[in-house]
């Protein structure tokens, strides 16, 4: 019941859907760019490296951006970006066969990914009374599942209408649209963040953050080497539907894990919380490791995904509470980076590693990255405990401005 009254509060469903629909390029380019290239001919080494570009220009871009919101405010940010991503994406379009036009364009769209998750998370605390800003969170974490399944869909039905070429101008079209919506509304255009003061690290300064962040490392290592696992599961097993079954499924446990987390109270602090999510994260990796049959296959996609999505909601409500003033969106930026920086050494891993050993050794790299973060969280947990200065005057400056 708390997600119908949250959703049934001012301008959530608005935000929420704006940003989701504005968030399905990203989970849209990983598929089309390599569809697009192979189309016109392209061989694989140079679509993994137009592939490559395009994340690592979303990875360094990330918290630039959101440094640049930080200063500047949402709307002068989101819209431009919105329109830069776009015409990367239209020029790989128009221009499949240039290799030059290609990197430009992946580049130009990943750099200019409007920093959408990161300024929703900070509007939370404005548009959300804090009894129910852990639940606005998993609400948050749970349309993120959904990115990553619609995004594949759309991809598939854009193909299936007409072309590769034709899904990079829808996932354009989507982008400016959901960052419309976001950016057009009121939370959005008022918010400004607080003074900040001149020191070059912004939220890196936080040592506490850092901490957190770095356990991010973990997680999305993890991630990472279940997403090449599954790949090579499903060439040695028959599982209907293959890699991608396998993927859902996790997706799925991961939903549904959320949703059950946001919809009660739950005791503790979050920082133990986040101790025992990372726990059973750490379990139904270790499981993983014994690489079994189908039928427990799917029962362990289930059990690995069910504790990332709760994980990741008390990591967001962690982080506005350590970031320093002035530096939320860029703090919350910094999750993205990492975590996509973590899941792409997590598959570079797993990929070594099955090209000279079985998937045992493989699955255990998973289990490697969930276990770091455990430890991490376990030795920073009493710093993440305490409520910095900076959140108290976060929530005061989100008391005021609903006032």
């Amino acid at each position: 019941m708390s997600f119908l009254i949250l959703l049934r509060s001012p301008f959530v469903t608005r935000l929420l859907l704006g940003s989701w629909v504005g968030r399905l390029p990203s989970a849209m380019a990983a598929l089309t760019i390599p569809l697009a290239l192979r189309e016109a001919g392209a061989g694989y080494g140079f679509v993994g490296a137009a592939a490559g570009s395009y994340a690592i220009a979303a990875a360094v871009g990330s918290p630039l951006l959101g440094r640049l919101v930080d200063r500047w405010g949402q709307t002068r940010v989101l819209l431009p970006t919105a329109v830069l991503s776009a015409a990367g994406f239209v020029a790989i379009a128009l221009a499949p066969r240039q290799p030059v036009a290609v990197i430009a364009g992946a580049v130009l769209a990943g750099a200019m990914t409007p920093p959408l998750e990161p300024c929703l998370r900070v509007l939370w605390p404005v548009i959300t009374p804090e009894e129910r800003l852990e639940s606005a969170y998993a609400l948050d974490s749970s349309a993120q599942e959904l990115v990553f399944v619609a995004g594949p869909l759309a991809v598939a039905a854009s193909v299936a209408a007409g072309s590769p070429t034709l899904a990079l101008y829808v996932q354009a079209l989507l982008g400016v649209l959901g960052v419309a919506v976001v950016a057009g509304s009121a939370p959005s255009r008022n918010w400004r963040a607080e003074a900040r003061s001149g020191d070059w690290l912004g939220p890196l300064r936080s040592t506490a953050l850092v901490g957190l962040l770095s356990a991010l490392l973990g997680v999305g290592f993890a991630i990472g080497t279940l997403n090449v696992l599954v790949v090579s599961y499903a060439e040695r097993w028959q599982v209907p539907g293959g890699a991608p079954t396998l993927l859902a499924l996790n997706a799925l446990g991961s939903l549904g894990g959320v949703l059950v987390y946001g919809s009660r109270t739950w005791p503790g602090t979050l920082a133990q919380r986040g101790l025992l999510f990372a726990t059973g994260l750490v379990v139904g990796y270790g499981l993983l490791v014994l690489v079994p049959s189908p039928v427990y296959m799917v029962a362990l996609m289930l059990l690995t995904g069910m504790f990332l999505a709760p994980l990741l909601t008390v990591v967001f409500v962690l982080v506005g509470g350590l970031a320093p003033p002035g530096t939320s969106t860029e703090a919350f930026a910094w999750v993205v980076t990492l975590f996509a920086c973590g899941s792409s050494l997590g598959s570079a891993a797993v990929g070594a590693v099955l090209a000279h050993a079985d998937e045992h050794w493989a699955a255990s790299c998973g289990a490697a990255g969930a276990l770091a973060t455990l430890v991490i969280l376990a030795l920073g947990h009493r710093g993440f405990s305490e409520r910095t200065p900076a959140a108290g005057a976060a929530l005061e400056t989100a008391d005021s401005t609903r006032a």
